[in-house]
């Protein structure tokens, strides 16, 4: 099942046009209970998470949730297709009590759609939270973060011969052609045909730089795909693995769910993809007979003073529904989610609570002293519009799959003229927008 990572958490170019027709929102705040008693109503929970839905996850987690709060009965929809589904949804006030903000809203359009949660002083408890606000009022609490970094088969790369984290992007290069050469397996795996995992790719800005804020750049930036630009050195690595056979043979017949099985049983040596993923491809390998411990995760193949940054972003953030007539069940159900549940570290994720210690999956980068570099979004609504206008879709999966595309000979062009073409439309729209 796909995280929002994947994207996630950042507001994406799209407006969800449909919407304006819902409403203009309350002022009605979504506050915490002080009695737990006092609290009651029957409560819907929108998630993407039908896995955890179907093997009967979060009816436990419900269940505990009721011993705290007898009156409040919760129950949850999980939705395939989350992001298109909710989209026609939010068009009427129908929309759950309890829901992940879709990655189509921008920021401003929070307070039409979400109640607030309080104010800015949820900071001191919560990361993330500079995400969701508007004003100085919060209207969304991510449950987790999100670290990125290739999630890696150690066994498959030990059997290659490698036994270090690659430091450049060539030698990371290098690393899949040993793997090729040496083991069998497919040295690295797109997703292409499902789409999603490749706008991860995306975030990677921030990691090459080592820089909060290399997504704020991007508003001042007139040609983002130039060489030593952090989009340029990531989709430049996508571009070669393909257009060097390192990855799957046939693309358009990817599927996410039995990629999970491949890299777990090591059919599959690496996938660009948020931390999230590391429990994921671990169960993967326990039910290949594999040791779970042999799904691994490493930072982008860069380094600043001599350090990998790995960027931390907030997964999908969880808001209360302006419409619900439930609020303070809602908040109840939110809160208790992601600060008593202990969701987050039943899968291996970085909690948003502050000062919970990282997952194990993540000791690692620890140990390394690889630098977390919390993303700044101070700029995201500026960055929005230009890449709007530009028609290029940075969050969005489509001009991953043409890059692809040409790497692998199905299109027209090559590196250069391809970045030169994303450079010109970006430059075009920001001098339109005025970054």
């Amino acid at each position: 099942m796909r995280r929002g990572w994947l994207t996630v958490a950042a507001a994406t170019m799209t407006v969800l046009t449909a919407c304006s027709s819902s409403g203009s929102g309350s002022s009605s705040v979504a506050a915490a209970p002080s009695d737990p008693a006092q609290v009651s109503g029957d409560i819907t929970v929108l998630t993407n998470r039908t896995d955890l839905v179907q093997d009967g996850t979060l009816k436990k987690y419900a269940a505990e949730f009721q011993k705290l709060y007898p009156g409040v009965k919760v129950a949850f929809e999980g939705l395939t297709d989350y992001e298109g589904e909710t989209k026609i949804r939010m068009n009427t006030e129908s929309y759950g009590d309890v829901l992940l903000i879709p990655n189509s809203l921008s920021v401003s359009q929070y307070p039409t759609f979400f109640a607030p949660l309080g104010d800015t002083s949820l900071a001191d408890t919560f990361d993330y939270t500079d995400h969701a606000t508007v004003g100085n009022k919060v209207y969304g609490i991510a449950n987790i973060g999100v670290a990125n970094g290739f999630v890696y088969n150690k066994t498959v790369w030990a059997q290659a011969g490698i036994t270090e984290w690659p430091t450049t992007p060539e030698q990371f290069i290098e690393d899949l052609k040993a793997v090729k050469a040496k083991t069998g397996a497919i040295p690295y795996y797109t997703n292409y045909k499902d789409g999603w995992p490749l706008t991860n790719w995306t975030n990677a800005l921030g990691s090459p730089s080592c820089s909060a804020g290399a997504r704020d750049e991007l508003a001042t930036t007139p040609q983002p795909w130039t060489a030593g630009k952090d989009l340029h050195t990531a989709d430049k690595l996508l571009f070669d693995i393909v257009h060097e056979k390192l990855s799957e043979p046939d693309p358009t017949t990817s599927n996410w769910e039995n990629s999970k099985t491949l890299i777990g049983s090591g059919k599959v040596g690496s996938m660009w993809l948020g931390s999230w993923a590391v429990s994921q491809m671990q169960a993967a390998a326990k039910a290949a007979g594999q040791d779970p411990s042999t799904i691994g995760f490493m930072p982008f193949p860069t380094q600043s003073d001599g350090h990998f940054c790995s960027v931390l972003r907030p997964d999908y953030q969880y808001a209360v529904n302006v419409h619900s007539k439930h609020k303070e069940a809602a908040r109840a159900w939110l809160d208790w989610f992601i600060t008593k549940s202990g969701s987050a570290a039943a899968e291996g994720s970085i909690s948003s609570v502050k000062g919970t210690a990282l997952p194990d999956s993540l000791k690692p980068f620890q140990d390394k002293n690889v630098r977390f570099v919390p993303e700044s979004q101070n700029r995201i609504e500026a960055v929005n519009k230009i890449d709007k206008a530009s028609e290029i879709g940075i969050t969005s999966q489509d001009y991953r799959q043409r890059l692809m595309d040409v790497a692998r000979g199905a299109a027209g062009g090559d590196a250069d003229s391809f970045f030169k073409d994303l450079n010109k439309k970006w430059s075009d729209a920001q001098s339109t927008i005025g970054g």
